[in-house]
């Protein structure tokens, strides 16, 4: 594996999708060239606002994918989640899955205000405090990997602790937010899982793409009605992001340009 500069990068996407033109894809479904194409103007975004985001190419392969460490300030809550459901409200909260447009493009939770009670979200500093668990401060690292069987991207992550040990899967689980933990518990197919990486071959964990489509086709299909600009990566992952610490900034909506738009197979 060996990182590769956006220049160089832009030239193998480049070769594979030309810069500008419309993308050749279903509203729901992203190929593989689509997908280097979204990630390049990802790329130029994260390079403009120093988010961090790299391109790392797989050494003797053509494949690659999009990497970004973070420190990340969490509460580990001990607490199982068969606990949490009772103090949870009675409706099922919600959290990605359902998620709307908003006016530059990217993809939001609809009831982002629906976590109450005793959790705080700080946005700014990304902690999430509960009522009982000990704080500590993670090293992550993201790597966004395409998947030719679901034809979508899919999120791979490991975390461990300042001195260098790794989280368990039981660990991970409980450093995220009780809502989106409890989401997940009921939904065993949209879950956080340990899987080998498909690039690496080392242990990492993994949010399972099988409905990203399901939660996608709306976000597409409004960019299309309302004939907006949208990234399929940038979009997917400020849905399912947010579920493990991985927040996009706000600022990637002011920096959306005509080339990004990968909502429709119409010129523009």
């Amino acid at each position: 594996m060996c990182h590769v500069g956006l220049a160089t990068f832009r030239r193998q996407a480049a070769d594979k999708v030309p810069p500008g033109s419309p993308a050749e894809m279903s509203s729901t479904v992203l190929d593989e060239q689509n997908f280097r194409h979204c990630c390049r103007l990802l790329l130029q975004q994260s390079e403009q606002l120093k988010d961090g985001w790299s391109w790392e190419a797989v050494q003797g392969s053509e494949e690659g994918y999009l990497r970004k460490t973070a420190l990340r300030s969490v509460v580990i809550d001990s607490r199982p989640v068969w606990d949490l459901e009772g103090s949870s409200s009675e409706s099922e909260p919600h959290t990605a899955g359902h998620t709307g447009l908003d006016q530059s493009g990217l993809a939001v939770p609809v009831h982002a205000d629906s976590i109450e009670g005793d959790i705080d979200e700080d946005e700014d500093e990304g902690t999430c405090t509960v009522s009982e668990g000990s704080s500590q401060v993670l090293q992550c690292e993201y790597h966004i990997v395409y998947s030719c069987s679901y034809g979508t991207p899919v999120l791979y992550f490991r975390a461990s602790t300042l001195e260098g040990k790794s989280l368990s899967l039981e660990e991970v689980w409980s450093s995220v937010h009780p809502n989106f933990r409890l989401r997940l518990q009921k939904s065993p197919l949209n879950t956080i899982t340990l899987q080998e990486h498909p690039l690496l071959g080392q242990p990492f964990f993994m949010l399972h793409p099988c409905r990203t489509e399901e939660f996608m086709r709306p976000v597409l299909l409004a960019a299309q009605d309302q004939n907006r600009q949208v990234n399929y990566v940038l979009s997917w992952l400020s849905v399912v992001g947010p579920v493990v610490g991985l927040d996009v900034p706000l600022k990637y909506s002011t920096q959306l340009h005509p080339a990004a738009s990968l909502s429709s197979t119409k010129p523009d």
